[in-house]
């Protein structure tokens, strides 16, 4: 079924044959994006990943400033399908996720060197706008939540919004919920339907705005529950088209999907490429997670899975199949079931999976979500010609890091060429030992790691 290609686990279960109905055609849009441009590259050159590391991020959907997103959007995903589907306890659950946790997850994430993407909703289920106020809190606590992720968060992870409300669907013209109930007017399920892209576009604008009010920077957008999930080529382009507007962001990304199992690749996609010889080059990044949310769920209703990530033994489980091929691992887990209404279940279960994964690999390169969409633009948008002893990349975006393997064409060092200066590269004793500006020889063959400038560099090697 197209939900289990998707990432909301709950989707499952909260209306199956109506998300299910007719998705033939869907399921095959699934890969339906397009690609667009791509540049000539030398078969005999392989890009490899950012150091020849594996990428390893976290997504983190369903946060925001204070707001416990599940009190309030629990009873409204009750009537939107006026049936039983959510009977939780949600009087039982606090209305606040203190900023005390956000300070002790975000400081022991930056100790451990985690990243990844942290999604703030802007006008979190209907409850207050963050640019305004959100009745319940002081304007003096509103300030100093945003003020904690703009210093703690942001240096390592992205900010997306989840849409505007996560719940209801905001009249942009109003600012006010549409007064029609039902998974029509639910942002999770079906408002998407048969919109166009500059329709999705204009709303994720909205939802933009809100954020670039409060200062908050941000490249990319996390569709909330079934957002788009039937007009996911719009929805790709709309994604395009507002993170550029509002932000100029260079290389947009989207949190869409999710493969929790089997050997479908969970590789980035890069799609709509245009413009690669122009001044104004354009693509936007499909960014796949790999896992289920294993940590306590988006309702608190699991008390997690963590050997699905890792075994203990370090030998099985998802986490270890994708590193193991090499792909980039990207966890997905819920705010809401990383707090669990005070409990930090989610937390303490991923505490372990770090410490886990730490011990089995020491290949592995933590990194935002708007990091690895960059590198995979880099690495499949860069030209790559080889001519005697040169080599030619010509790259339409800047990359960190950026690592080529190649034949090893004679015993000097290599040499790199880029923005009027030229550099001889530093030997290193092994592949793991990698950083920008180094090479690493092994018999006829040389691995290098640089620091890619947008335009033409030269490799003499």
């Amino acid at each position: 079924m197209m939900w289990r290609d998707t990432r909301r686990s709950f989707l499952a279960t909260s209306g199956a044959t109506i998300i299910g109905a007719g998705l033939g055609a869907a399921s095959q849009q699934a890969i339906a994006q397009m690609p667009g441009e791509r540049p000539k590259q030398d078969a005999s050159i392989k890009v490899l990943n950012p150091r020849n590391r594996v990428p390893v991020s976290l997504i983190i959907d369903d946060s925001t400033c204070l707001v416990n997103l599940n009190r309030f959007a629990i009873p409204q995903f009750a009537a939107a399908w006026n049936n039983e589907r959510y009977a939780h306890d949600w009087r039982k659950m606090p209305l606040e996720i203190p900023d005390s946790f956000v300070r002790r997850f975000g400081e022991w994430c930056a100790e451990q060197g985690v990243k990844g993407k942290y999604s703030i909703v802007p006008y979190p289920a209907c409850v207050g706008r963050l640019d305004r106020e959100v009745p319940g809190w002081t304007r003096k606590e509103l300030v100093a939540s945003i003020d904690l992720v703009q210093k703690l968060m942001v240096p390592n992870w992205d900010i997306h919004p989840e849409m505007v409300t996560h719940t209801r669907v905001i009249d942009i013209e109003t600012g006010h919920p549409y007064p029609k109930f039902g998974p029509e007017y639910v942002e999770n399920w079906r408002w998407t339907d048969d919109k166009s892209a500059e329709q999705i576009a204009d709303y994720m604008r909205y939802a933009l705005q809100i954020l670039k009010n409060i200062d908050l920077p941000c490249e990319g957008v996390t569709t909330p529950g079934g957002f788009g999930n039937r007009v996911l080529p719009e929805l790709s382009q709309a994604t395009l088209m507002a993170c550029r507007d509002i932000y100029g962001a260079e290389i947009p990304h989207y949190f869409r999907h999710l493969y929790a199992e089997g050997d479908r690749s969970v590789a980035p996609r890069v799609e709509y490429a245009s413009g690669l010889e122009s001044d104004d080059p354009k693509c936007v990044v499909s960014i796949i997670g790999c896992t289920g949310d294993w940590t306590g769920g988006w309702d608190c209703s699991s008390r997690g899975q963590l050997d699905r990530f890792i075994t203990p033994d370090l030998e099985t489980g998802r986490m270890v199949e994708v590193i193991t091929r090499g792909e980039p691992a990207i966890i997905v887990c819920h705010w809401t079931g990383i707090h669990f209404n005070g409990e930090e279940v989610g937390f303490k279960i991923f505490r372990e999976v770090v410490r886990r994964l730490h011990e089995r690999f020491d290949n592995l390169i933590w990194m935002k979500n708007s990091e690895i969409a960059r590198y995979w633009a880099a690495k499949e948008l860069t030209g790559v010609e080889q001519s005697g002893n040169q080599l030619k990349l010509t790259a339409p975006f800047a990359c960190e890091s950026f690592t080529v393997r190649m034949p090893l064409l004679s015993g000097g060092p290599p040499k790199f060429e880029s923005d009027g200066t030229t550099a001889t590269l530093k030997p290193v004793t092994s592949v793991l030992s990698l950083v920008p500006g180094t090479y690493y020889a092994k018999e006829r063959e040389v691995t290098v790691c640089v620091d890619l400038s947008k335009g033409v560099s030269r490799l003499n090697v």
